[in-house]
Protein backbone atom coordinates (compact mmCIF):
# COMPACT_ATOMS: atom_id res chain seq x y z
CA UNK A 1 0.00 0.00 0.00
CA UNK A 2 1.74 3.69 -0.80
CA UNK A 3 1.36 6.05 1.65
CA UNK A 4 3.63 8.62 0.84
CA UNK A 5 1.95 12.07 -0.20
CA UNK A 6 3.26 14.80 -2.68
CA UNK A 7 1.44 18.18 -3.96
CA UNK A 8 2.85 17.20 -7.57
CA UNK A 9 4.20 13.81 -9.10
CA UNK A 10 7.52 13.83 -10.40
CA UNK A 11 7.19 13.70 -13.95
CA UNK A 12 9.06 11.38 -16.67
CA UNK A 13 10.38 13.03 -19.39
CA UNK A 14 9.40 12.85 -23.06
CA UNK A 15 12.93 10.86 -23.09
CA UNK A 16 12.34 8.58 -20.44
CA UNK A 17 8.87 7.96 -21.61
CA UNK A 18 9.88 6.93 -25.32
CA UNK A 19 12.80 4.88 -23.30
CA UNK A 20 10.11 2.95 -21.54
CA UNK A 21 8.24 2.28 -24.85
CA UNK A 22 11.17 0.94 -26.25
CA UNK A 23 12.26 -1.88 -23.48
CA UNK A 24 12.01 -4.88 -24.14
CA UNK A 25 8.21 -6.31 -22.40
CA UNK A 26 9.31 -8.72 -19.99
CA UNK A 27 8.27 -8.82 -16.41
CA UNK A 28 11.51 -8.06 -15.13
CA UNK A 29 11.65 -4.53 -16.97
CA UNK A 30 8.14 -4.04 -15.99
CA UNK A 31 8.83 -4.82 -11.89
CA UNK A 32 12.08 -3.03 -12.09
CA UNK A 33 11.21 0.54 -14.02
CA UNK A 34 7.55 0.18 -11.86
CA UNK A 35 10.01 0.27 -8.51
CA UNK A 36 12.57 3.14 -10.43
CA UNK A 37 9.21 5.44 -11.26
CA UNK A 38 8.19 7.97 -8.46
CA UNK A 39 5.29 8.54 -9.35
CA UNK A 40 3.96 5.55 -9.27
CA UNK A 41 5.36 4.86 -5.47
CA UNK A 42 3.39 8.04 -4.50
CA UNK A 43 -0.02 9.69 -4.60
CA UNK A 44 -0.79 13.08 -4.95
CA UNK A 45 -3.35 15.35 -2.56
CA UNK A 46 -4.56 18.77 -3.27
CA UNK A 47 -7.73 20.22 -2.93
CA UNK A 48 -9.27 23.21 -0.52
CA UNK A 49 -12.25 22.32 1.45
CA UNK A 50 -14.69 21.82 4.71
CA UNK A 51 -12.52 19.83 7.36
CA UNK A 52 -15.69 19.06 9.53
CA UNK A 53 -16.98 15.76 9.77
CA UNK A 54 -19.67 14.94 7.01
CA UNK A 55 -23.26 14.47 8.08
CA UNK A 56 -25.59 11.68 8.07
CA UNK A 57 -27.40 10.50 5.61
CA UNK A 58 -24.29 10.94 3.20
CA UNK A 59 -24.64 10.42 -0.91
CA UNK A 60 -21.67 9.02 -2.31
CA UNK A 61 -20.82 8.79 -6.07
CA UNK A 62 -19.30 6.84 -8.62
CA UNK A 63 -18.17 7.57 -11.87
CA UNK A 64 -16.10 6.08 -14.84
CA UNK A 65 -15.16 9.56 -16.51
CA UNK A 66 -13.74 7.98 -19.26
CA UNK A 67 -10.72 9.94 -19.70
CA UNK A 68 -12.44 13.54 -18.60
CA UNK A 69 -12.88 15.38 -21.67
CA UNK A 70 -15.46 17.66 -19.94
CA UNK A 71 -14.48 18.15 -16.10
CA UNK A 72 -15.81 21.52 -16.31
CA UNK A 73 -19.70 20.23 -17.33
CA UNK A 74 -18.73 16.65 -14.78
CA UNK A 75 -18.41 18.98 -12.21
CA UNK A 76 -21.91 20.47 -12.99
CA UNK A 77 -23.18 17.21 -13.28
CA UNK A 78 -22.32 15.77 -9.84
CA UNK A 79 -22.89 19.24 -8.08
CA UNK A 80 -26.65 18.74 -8.68
CA UNK A 81 -26.31 15.22 -7.41
CA UNK A 82 -24.71 16.88 -3.66
CA UNK A 83 -22.83 14.37 -3.18
CA UNK A 84 -20.05 15.33 -0.12
CA UNK A 85 -17.85 12.16 -1.13
CA UNK A 86 -16.86 11.24 -5.05
CA UNK A 87 -15.31 8.34 -6.83
CA UNK A 88 -13.31 8.85 -9.77
CA UNK A 89 -11.69 6.79 -12.36
CA UNK A 90 -10.32 7.20 -15.92
CA UNK A 91 -8.81 10.52 -14.61
CA UNK A 92 -6.19 11.99 -17.32
CA UNK A 93 -3.28 13.90 -16.38
CA UNK A 94 -1.21 15.96 -18.86
CA UNK A 95 -2.91 13.76 -21.87
CA UNK A 96 -2.32 15.25 -25.55
CA UNK A 97 -6.24 13.97 -25.61
CA UNK A 98 -7.88 15.78 -22.98
CA UNK A 99 -5.69 18.94 -23.48
CA UNK A 100 -2.92 18.48 -21.01
CA UNK A 101 -5.10 18.84 -18.49
CA UNK A 102 -5.44 18.08 -14.86
CA UNK A 103 -9.45 17.27 -14.25
CA UNK A 104 -8.81 15.61 -11.45
CA UNK A 105 -7.66 19.24 -9.71
CA UNK A 106 -10.34 20.80 -11.61
CA UNK A 107 -13.68 19.06 -10.64
CA UNK A 108 -12.14 19.21 -7.22
CA UNK A 109 -11.81 23.22 -7.16
CA UNK A 110 -15.36 23.46 -8.91
CA UNK A 111 -17.07 21.49 -6.16
CA UNK A 112 -14.88 22.89 -3.06
CA UNK A 113 -13.15 19.25 -2.30
CA UNK A 114 -10.34 17.69 -1.13
CA UNK A 115 -8.46 15.13 -3.12
CA UNK A 116 -6.10 11.94 -3.54
CA UNK A 117 -5.02 10.67 -6.62
CA UNK A 118 -3.22 7.70 -7.82
CA UNK A 119 -1.83 6.57 -10.78
CA UNK A 120 -2.85 3.44 -12.39
CA UNK A 121 -0.57 3.63 -15.86
CA UNK A 122 2.11 5.92 -17.32
CA UNK A 123 0.90 6.48 -20.72
CA UNK A 124 3.34 5.61 -23.28
CA UNK A 125 1.28 6.95 -26.66
CA UNK A 126 -1.41 9.07 -27.44
CA UNK A 127 -3.98 6.60 -26.84
CA UNK A 128 -6.72 4.94 -29.23
CA UNK A 129 -6.63 6.44 -32.46
CA UNK A 130 -10.45 7.66 -31.52
CA UNK A 131 -8.60 9.50 -28.85
CA UNK A 132 -5.93 10.74 -31.04
CA UNK A 133 -8.75 12.95 -33.00
CA UNK A 134 -8.88 14.92 -29.56
CA UNK A 135 -5.44 15.45 -29.20
CA UNK A 136 -4.29 19.35 -29.24
CA UNK A 137 -0.48 18.30 -29.29
CA UNK A 138 1.64 15.86 -30.42
CA UNK A 139 2.70 14.75 -27.51
CA UNK A 140 1.92 14.16 -23.91
CA UNK A 141 2.87 16.78 -20.96
CA UNK A 142 3.43 14.04 -18.52
CA UNK A 143 1.12 11.31 -19.50
CA UNK A 144 -0.40 10.15 -16.43
CA UNK A 145 -4.02 8.32 -16.03
CA UNK A 146 -5.61 7.31 -12.88
CA UNK A 147 -8.12 7.55 -10.08
CA UNK A 148 -9.20 9.77 -7.61
CA UNK A 149 -11.32 10.34 -4.03
CA UNK A 150 -12.45 13.58 -2.76
CA UNK A 151 -14.79 14.91 -0.64
CA UNK A 152 -16.47 17.79 1.35
CA UNK A 153 -13.84 17.00 4.29
CA UNK A 154 -10.51 15.79 5.12
CA UNK A 155 -9.02 13.19 3.80
CA UNK A 156 -7.71 11.39 6.64
CA UNK A 157 -4.68 8.89 5.87
CA UNK A 158 -4.77 8.71 2.06
CA UNK A 159 -3.58 5.55 0.18
CA UNK A 160 -3.27 3.60 -3.06
CA UNK A 161 -3.03 0.05 -3.43
CA UNK A 162 -1.57 -1.22 -6.49
CA UNK A 163 -4.45 -4.41 -7.05
CA UNK A 164 -2.36 -7.31 -8.22
CA UNK A 165 -2.02 -8.41 -12.42
CA UNK A 166 -0.14 -9.42 -15.21
CA UNK A 167 1.39 -5.90 -16.67
CA UNK A 168 -1.67 -6.41 -19.53
CA UNK A 169 -1.28 -3.15 -20.99
CA UNK A 170 2.74 -3.24 -21.35
CA UNK A 171 3.42 -4.73 -24.50
CA UNK A 172 4.86 -3.91 -28.39
CA UNK A 173 1.31 -5.45 -29.54
CA UNK A 174 -0.97 -3.28 -27.31
CA UNK A 175 -2.92 0.12 -28.93
CA UNK A 176 -2.42 2.18 -26.05
CA UNK A 177 0.82 0.49 -24.34
CA UNK A 178 1.18 1.64 -20.65
CA UNK A 179 3.29 1.03 -17.59
CA UNK A 180 1.43 0.34 -14.85
CA UNK A 181 -1.49 -1.81 -12.97
CA UNK A 182 -4.62 -0.60 -11.90
CA UNK A 183 -5.43 0.46 -8.52
CA UNK A 184 -8.03 1.88 -5.87
CA UNK A 185 -7.36 5.10 -4.30
CA UNK A 186 -8.85 5.05 -0.42
CA UNK A 187 -9.22 7.06 3.13
CA UNK A 188 -10.44 7.38 6.02
CA UNK A 189 -14.11 9.48 6.03
CA UNK A 190 -14.94 11.13 9.19
CA UNK A 191 -18.31 11.32 9.77
CA UNK A 192 -20.17 13.10 12.94
CA UNK A 193 -21.38 9.28 13.88
CA UNK A 194 -18.06 8.21 13.12
CA UNK A 195 -15.13 7.20 10.81
CA UNK A 196 -15.21 4.69 7.32
CA UNK A 197 -13.23 3.87 4.59
CA UNK A 198 -13.95 4.70 1.48
CA UNK A 199 -12.22 3.19 -1.78
CA UNK A 200 -12.66 3.91 -4.95
CA UNK A 201 -11.08 1.50 -7.33
CA UNK A 202 -11.11 0.51 -11.46
CA UNK A 203 -10.93 -3.40 -11.64
CA UNK A 204 -9.54 -4.96 -14.77
CA UNK A 205 -11.28 -4.71 -18.18
CA UNK A 206 -9.55 -6.74 -19.93
CA UNK A 207 -8.70 -10.06 -17.63
CA UNK A 208 -11.61 -12.43 -16.40
CA UNK A 209 -13.93 -13.31 -13.33
CA UNK A 210 -11.39 -14.92 -11.54
CA UNK A 211 -8.85 -12.26 -12.56
CA UNK A 212 -10.79 -9.50 -10.81
CA UNK A 213 -11.99 -11.80 -8.26
CA UNK A 214 -8.60 -11.74 -7.06
CA UNK A 215 -8.02 -7.99 -7.48
CA UNK A 216 -11.26 -7.74 -5.52
CA UNK A 217 -9.89 -9.92 -2.32
CA UNK A 218 -6.48 -8.73 -2.07
CA UNK A 219 -7.84 -5.22 -1.82
CA UNK A 220 -9.92 -6.09 1.10
CA UNK A 221 -7.23 -7.84 2.44
CA UNK A 222 -5.44 -4.38 2.50
CA UNK A 223 -8.24 -2.40 3.72
CA UNK A 224 -8.85 -4.46 6.33
CA UNK A 225 -5.32 -4.00 7.72
CA UNK A 226 -5.22 -0.45 7.25
CA UNK A 227 -8.22 0.01 9.11
CA UNK A 228 -9.15 -3.17 10.66
CA UNK A 229 -12.39 -2.97 12.10
CA UNK A 230 -13.60 -0.09 10.38
CA UNK A 231 -16.58 0.07 8.21
CA UNK A 232 -15.53 0.33 4.67
CA UNK A 233 -17.46 1.18 0.99
CA UNK A 234 -15.72 0.50 -1.89
CA UNK A 235 -17.07 1.80 -5.47
CA UNK A 236 -16.15 1.82 -9.24
CA UNK A 237 -15.86 0.67 -12.22
CA UNK A 238 -15.59 -3.43 -11.62
CA UNK A 239 -16.03 -4.27 -15.49
CA UNK A 240 -18.24 -7.51 -14.29
CA UNK A 241 -18.86 -9.51 -17.37
CA UNK A 242 -16.50 -7.05 -19.48
CA UNK A 243 -14.75 -10.72 -21.07
CA UNK A 244 -18.20 -12.48 -21.39
CA UNK A 245 -20.31 -9.52 -23.05
CA UNK A 246 -21.74 -7.68 -20.68
CA UNK A 247 -23.13 -10.87 -18.40
CA UNK A 248 -21.95 -9.43 -14.37
CA UNK A 249 -23.40 -12.47 -13.11
CA UNK A 250 -20.14 -14.12 -14.24
CA UNK A 251 -17.69 -12.49 -12.77
CA UNK A 252 -16.90 -14.46 -8.88
CA UNK A 253 -16.19 -11.40 -6.78
CA UNK A 254 -19.24 -10.62 -5.62
CA UNK A 255 -20.05 -14.35 -3.91
CA UNK A 256 -16.39 -13.84 -2.21
CA UNK A 257 -17.27 -10.45 -1.44
CA UNK A 258 -20.74 -11.84 0.53
CA UNK A 259 -18.69 -14.33 2.27
CA UNK A 260 -16.79 -11.62 3.70
CA UNK A 261 -19.55 -9.76 5.05
CA UNK A 262 -20.00 -7.26 2.19
CA UNK A 263 -23.65 -6.19 0.80
CA UNK A 264 -23.77 -5.50 -3.23
CA UNK A 265 -25.56 -2.33 -4.64
CA UNK A 266 -25.75 -1.14 -7.91
CA UNK A 267 -28.94 0.13 -8.25
CA UNK A 268 -31.71 -1.95 -10.70
CA UNK A 269 -30.37 -4.87 -11.73
CA UNK A 270 -31.73 -5.00 -15.10
CA UNK A 271 -30.97 -1.52 -15.22
CA UNK A 272 -26.85 -0.99 -17.42
CA UNK A 273 -24.62 1.42 -16.64
CA UNK A 274 -22.60 1.85 -19.61
CA UNK A 275 -23.94 4.10 -23.03
CA UNK A 276 -21.92 5.12 -25.87
CA UNK A 277 -19.96 8.31 -25.92
CA UNK A 278 -17.66 10.33 -27.84
CA UNK A 279 -14.89 7.61 -27.14
CA UNK A 280 -16.57 4.90 -27.19
CA UNK A 281 -18.85 4.50 -30.44
CA UNK A 282 -20.95 1.09 -30.34
CA UNK A 283 -24.70 1.66 -29.62
CA UNK A 284 -24.60 -1.80 -29.01
CA UNK A 285 -22.27 -2.01 -25.97
CA UNK A 286 -24.21 -1.92 -22.98
CA UNK A 287 -23.32 -3.45 -19.52
CA UNK A 288 -23.58 -3.74 -15.63
CA UNK A 289 -20.19 -2.39 -14.74
CA UNK A 290 -20.16 -0.31 -11.86
CA UNK A 291 -21.07 -1.02 -8.32
CA UNK A 292 -20.55 -0.06 -4.90
CA UNK A 293 -19.98 -2.86 -2.00
CA UNK A 294 -20.07 -1.88 1.58
CA UNK A 295 -19.87 -3.73 4.98
CA UNK A 296 -20.71 -1.96 8.45
CA UNK A 297 -22.84 0.59 6.85
CA UNK A 298 -26.66 1.32 6.45
CA UNK A 299 -27.15 1.67 2.81
CA UNK A 300 -30.80 2.81 2.33
CA UNK A 301 -30.44 2.77 -1.67
CA UNK A 302 -28.52 2.89 -4.62
CA UNK A 303 -29.53 4.25 -8.28
CA UNK A 304 -27.83 5.06 -11.88
CA UNK A 305 -28.10 8.53 -12.99
CA UNK A 306 -27.00 9.62 -16.61
CA UNK A 307 -24.14 10.88 -17.95
CA UNK A 308 -25.82 13.23 -20.53
CA UNK A 309 -25.42 17.00 -19.77
CA UNK A 310 -28.37 19.57 -20.83
CA UNK A 311 -28.09 19.00 -24.19
CA UNK A 312 -27.82 15.19 -24.27
CA UNK A 313 -24.19 15.49 -25.21
CA UNK A 314 -22.38 12.39 -23.16
CA UNK A 315 -19.54 13.63 -20.56
CA UNK A 316 -19.13 9.35 -20.48
CA UNK A 317 -19.44 6.00 -21.64
CA UNK A 318 -20.56 5.40 -18.02
CA UNK A 319 -23.60 6.19 -16.08
CA UNK A 320 -23.40 7.47 -12.60
CA UNK A 321 -23.32 4.74 -9.73
CA UNK A 322 -24.99 6.84 -6.38
CA UNK A 323 -25.69 5.29 -3.19
CA UNK A 324 -27.09 7.03 0.27
CA UNK A 325 -25.45 5.79 3.40
CA UNK A 326 -27.80 6.23 6.42
CA UNK A 327 -25.72 5.15 8.81
CA UNK A 328 -22.72 3.19 10.51
CA UNK A 329 -22.53 -0.07 12.50
CA UNK A 330 -20.03 -2.37 13.52
CA UNK A 331 -18.27 -4.04 10.84
CA UNK A 332 -17.62 -7.98 10.80
CA UNK A 333 -14.69 -9.07 10.83
CA UNK A 334 -13.50 -10.70 7.74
Amino acid sequence: MIRTTVSAFDVPAEQQRQALLALEKTPETFALNMAALACMNTLRTGGEGPVAPLALPLTVAAWNLERCLFPEASAAKLRCLGAPLVLLSEMDDGMARTAQADPTAIIADELGMTYAYGLEFLELSLGSEIERSFCTHATNDRGFHGNALMAATSLRDPFVFRLPGNALWFSDSNEQPRIGERCAVGATIATEVGPFVAVSVHLESVGDGPYRERQMSALIDAVESYAPGLPILIGGDFNTGNHTGGDYRTDTLFDMAAARGFERHGGPLDETSTRPSLITRFPERRMKLDWFLSRGLEISRSYLVSSLDGEGKPLSDHDIIVCDVLGLAAAPKG
